[in-house]
């Protein structure tokens, strides 16, 4: 099998494990893991909202700091959608 041959693939993906499309809603019901696993939520969805923005504020205020001072910041993959 080696050396390659140009044009023979190098990597092959199994076509199972292919994403579909993105979704445009993402709806979740914990009651199946509550009722099989005793799991339940140790925040609410506001505290958890809550952290998120908080985080990014953190996130947004650090790189402005950064690109203030000249230090190169990285762009999150974010910035593509």
């Amino acid at each position: 099998m080696y050396p390659l041959e140009p044009g023979q693939p190098v990597v092959l993906v199994d076509p199972r494990y292919f994403r579909p499309a993105e979704v445009e809603t993402l709806l979740g019901n914990p009651a199946k893991a509550k009722a099989k696993l005793g799991w339940s939520s140790e925040i609410s969805f506001d505290e958890l909202v809550h952290q998120m923005v908080e985080v990014d504020l953190h996130e947004a205020t650090r790189e402005q700091v950064c690109r203030r001072n000249g230090f190169p910041v990285t762009p999150s993959c974010e910035a593509d959608i």
